[in-house]
């Protein structure tokens, strides 16, 4: 945790804040701060800055809070994401909010399990949590939008146009040998399969779109793995 987000609802003043519970105790025994120490922190969907600890127990800890500076600057791409499997979602979440991405669709795949979209990993409260360990982790403080897609088909054909209208669009595709580029200066729209891939129907679908596919190389690498190389190779 490199950020204390703060919400409304920690506040007992005007700049002043009252933490229990996982902040509080991280506060207390990883950061071992005490009366006098500042922290990072920063307000949730809004600026950054520095709390200074007032008073700190065994329950809780009182701070003043000074909110000067706004987050970072978000990172230029939209995420258009398979439905992984559940272990792997919270991992991914976490990992491309960190690297911020302020827009993610995951949507239905031929090759996504049905049972995917029944996993209490995908409510809106599980996906918020690891939203957040990503921006704690970054020292971000702007939520990124989490849309769920089930149907492939109309997302692709009617959402995703507009969505994409004005950005470059691209698909990650195993069986192309066009590589990905690198250093791309502009908005991008990246579309990311499941475990073995798009078929050829989505494909074709996403082509019609105006997508165009990438490779990666030969090596078969995890969803998790290839989305966190082809935002880096993109925009690193």
């Amino acid at each position: 945790m490199n950020l204390i987000l703060l919400t409304f609802n920690d506040f007992t003043g005007s700049d002043r804040v009252s933490l229990t519970g996982r902040r509080h105790v991280h506060i207390k025994n990883v950061l071992k701060a005490g009366p006098g120490d500042r922290v990072v922190c920063g307000m949730l969907n809004a600026n950054m800055g520095f709390a200074v600890i007032l008073h700190i127990d065994d329950k809780k800890v009182d701070m003043a809070v000074t909110l000067n500076q706004a987050p970072p600057a978000p990172l230029p791409a939209t995420l258009v994401l398979a439905l992984p499997r559940p272990k792997m979602l919270k991992r991914i979440i976490q990992s491309v909010t960190s690297l911020g991405v302020k827009n993610i669709y995951l949507v239905n795949s031929w090759r996504v399990e049905k049972s995917f979209w029944q996993s209490p990993v995908l409510t809106d409260e599980k996906l918020c949590e690891y939203a957040l360990l990503g921006l704690e982790q970054a020292k971000d403080t702007k939520m990124p939008g989490i849309h769920k897609k089930r149907f492939f088909a109309g997302f692709v054909k009617q959402e995703l146009p507009k969505i994409a209208k004005g950005c470059r669009c691209i698909m990650a595709h195993p069986k192309t040998h066009n590589p990905c580029p690198g250093g791309v200066n502009q908005q991008v729209v990246l579309a990311v399969g499941p475990e073995g891939g798009w078929i050829d129907l989505e494909v074709k679908t996403f082509e019609d779109t105006g997508f165009v596919p990438y490779s990666i190389g030969s090596r078969i690498l995890t969803v998790e793995t290839a989305v966190t190389f082809l935002l880096s190779r993109l925009f690193m």
